[in-house]
């Protein structure tokens, strides 16, 4: 009784805002990040992306969700894909089941499309974490994981991982090899800031561009520049 109640609680909170109420002014906002990605870089186009934190709890799942539907409200075709193999939350988000997911194409017990997910947003497919394994580190830098990126970014315009918090884990830094970018959430009044500069350069170290953090939990004040747009 007890584990349905959590299931109904994480479904009830993680609300993806950009879904129910596109029009919002945190919805604008997720808009915003989407340009700013778009324009980061000059010379090529970013189309694949980790999201990550330093720690847990400061959102990152939730801006990796409503990044997803906002590029694929654009008309591009996305995947989200629940690459945090520890604690995996997005098939909760999306209210999917995660009998297979990622870990089961890895294994080789099911191909890419049978465990790849339609969502209820138009152009947007969900790959979930799929059972947790033992080894999650050593899955994501298998040679199936390059195989399967490989043809993961033929069929889609953009791809996003929800990865764990960096400074738990190797298994951002891995992915972050395999990716045009990268971005760190950060929690306003909650993250430590000698934590998220350590996870910054722990980010430098990957292949992929640093584009820059996206702040959660930051009240705005009737005076703010934002307030100006609504509530």
């Amino acid at each position: 009784m007890a584990r349905k109640k959590t299931l109904r609680s994480l479904m009830s909170i993680r609300n993806i805002i950009t879904m129910t109420e596109p029009k919002s002014l945190n919805s604008e906002q997720y808009r915003t990040i989407r340009t700013n990605i778009e324009y980061s870089s000059i010379d090529s186009q970013v189309k694949s992306l980790i999201i990550t934190s330093a720690g847990p709890g400061e959102g990152k799942s939730t801006t990796a969700a409503n990044l997803a539907v906002v590029f694929a409200q654009q008309g591009k075709k996305v995947l989200l894909v629940d690459a945090d193999l520890r604690k995996p939350t997005v098939h909760f988000t999306f209210r999917l089941d995660n009998a297979d997911g990622l870990t089961s194409i890895l294994l080789k017990q099911i191909s890419f499309e049978q465990a790849v997910h339609p969502s209820e947003e138009n152009n947007l497919d969900i790959l979930t974490s799929g059972p947790i394994p033992p080894n999650p580190a050593e899955l994501l830098s298998s040679k199936g994981m390059e195989d399967l990126l490989e043809n993961i970014y033929e069929c889609y315009d953009m791809v996003i991982f929800d990865t764990p918090p960096l400074l738990a884990v190797a298994d951002p830094q891995i992915l972050g090899n395999y990716v045009d970018g990268s971005i760190m959430v950060v929690s306003s009044g909650k993250t430590d800031k000698e934590k998220a500069a350590k996870a910054k350069e722990v980010l430098a170290t990957c292949k992929s561009k640093l584009l820059g953090a996206v702040m959660n939990g930051k009240k705005i004040t009737k005076n703010s520049y934002y307030a100006y747009y609504g509530n």
